[in-house]
């Protein structure tokens, strides 16, 4: 008997996938609500393509091989090499700003441990032709929207934001320069994680005496940003980036994000082709790894692509956001089909048998509503009423329906008590014709039904 799925990859079972579908839909209306475009990509790419943006010690966290036509290709690792290939092919007919969302599934050969797997489903959501922070602001009220959308608030979720260049002009101002800047950038993205005592030799080995050694460190504390505008305001490369962040935070509060958002230092994107402003989304307790993070990477589309244009963009993984629901009671409940409607047997079912109930069938689905039945010729016309709309009950239906005495078509909803629930007759004929008044009447008292299921808790 075949064993379970391969490590770090998921089977999605209905309860599963419908957990997922929940944080794709999520992803898909505020993408939408957001004015952005969907697109996608291949799942398999030359290897060269992701060599070139991360250099050859990637091949290590990849799944690659020689396909038969002789080529080394790698199933995608991440979407932003696609993106920027599709851009660059087509930049000078795209309409600017660009604003596209995908949602790939990506894989990585690593260690699979808690919310990190060897594949997951990722939200790309970037922006490509304008430089001012308005835009940048956008971004991250994308994912912000996100949260909100799927019941998550500031309470739960940080969204901690900085910038590169404003980094950059401090640690030179402190006199951090040659390989000590990567070793305070690295200092910096392992903050929390790494101890400071580890921190402070790493620094110390770097050649930073003990006065910078503190200065570095001291980057990382809260409120970092005020005490440098205090001491290194003054500073041209830190007074222009200032500015500059200051306008963002701005547009942020004008767009209503306050509450959600951190200034911090600490917050670097370990990737090296970030240029600007860079945030991350964590849950408020700091338990799980980062919901999501991302920037401004200006120099990435010329690179890869050949094609100067500014650009920024974040990813949001499934996972860590899956544990970050589910811990909140946030993710939905299991149920069986969810149809609008389950026919089952009623007093009118024995005039036409099974032939009725499926001429029934057919002509619901062609009014758009979802329908469910037994498929089963015994039990629809001798199993026991009740134990028929028990079945009904259990499959998750808003109501059953069935053939009723006196040429009529019968729903009764299915939540609550069955003596109380509410009910809608129509014309067996008016409703296997497709009378609009008929249908539009059937449809309504679905529609309610819904709407009442969507205040349950």
């Amino acid at each position: 008997m075949a064993g379970g799925a391969l490590p770090g990859f998921r089977d999605f079972y209905p309860d599963e996938f419908a957990h997922r579908a929940h944080i794709t839909g999520a992803w898909r209306e505020v993408a939408r609500r957001f004015a952005f475009v969907e697109y996608d990509g291949p799942p398999l790419e030359p290897l060269d393509l992701y060599t070139k943006k991360s250099g050859e010690e990637i091949v290590g966290q990849l799944y690659n091989f020689e396909d038969k036509g002789g080529r080394q290709v790698a199933l995608r690792p991440e979407m932003t090499p696609t993106f920027a290939r599709m851009v660059s092919a087509r930049a000078n007919a795209l309409r600017k700003p660009v604003r596209w969302f995908s949602i790939p599934q990506l894989f990585r050969y690593e260690r699979a441990q808690r919310g990190r797997l060897r594949e997951h489903f990722q939200l790309n959501v970037d922006i490509v032709g304008e430089p001012s922070e308005v835009a940048d602001a956008e971004l991250l009220a994308v994912a912000i929207g996100i949260m909100a959308e799927l019941g998550l608030g500031p309470a739960d979720v940080r969204a901690r934001v900085s910038d590169r260049r404003l980094l950059n002009g401090i640690l030179a101002a402190l006199g951090v320069a040659g390989d000590a800047l990567g070793v305070a950038y690295s200092v910096l993205d392992k903050a929390g994680r790494e101890p400071e005592a580890v921190a402070r030799e790493r620094l110390a080995k770097a050649g930073l005496h003990d006065a910078g050694v503190s200065a570095v460190i001291d980057l990382c504390a809260p409120a970092a940003i005020d005490r440098a505008r205090q001491t290194l305001g003054s500073e041209p490369a830190v007074r222009e980036s200032l500015e500059r962040f200051d306008r963002y935070m701005t547009h942020l509060a004008s767009l209503g994000l306050s509450a959600w958002v951190d200034e911090d230092l600490s917050i670097v994107r370990g990737l090296d082709y970030y240029t600007g402003i860079v945030f991350e989304l964590f849950d408020a307790k700091g338990e799980l790894r980062a919901i999501c993070g991302g920037g401004r990477y200006d120099a990435l589309l010329n690179d890869l692509g050949g094609v100067d244009l500014p650009a920024l963009g974040f990813g949001m993984g499934d996972v860590v956001l899956g544990e970050l629901l589910r811990e909140r009671g946030l993710l939905p409940n299991a149920v069986g089909s969810g149809a609008d409607l389950f026919v089952i047997g009623g007093p009118g079912a024995s005039a036409d048998g099974m032939a009725g109930a499926l001429e029934l069938v057919a002509a619901l689905r062609r009014a758009g509503l979802s329908v469910d039945h037994a498929m089963s010729e015994d039990r629809y016309l001798a199993q026991a009423p009740r134990n028929q709309f028990e079945s009904a009950k259990k499959s998750g239906a808003l109501a059953a329906i069935y053939l009723d005495e006196g040429g009529l078509v019968t729903a009764k909803g299915l939540a609550g008590k069955l003596a109380d629930a509410p009910v809608f007759s129509q014309a067996r004929d008016a409703v296997v014709a497709a009378d609009t008044t008929a249908i539009e009447g059937l449809q309504a008292f679905v529609g309610a039904l819904r709407a009442a299921a969507a205040t349950q808790p």
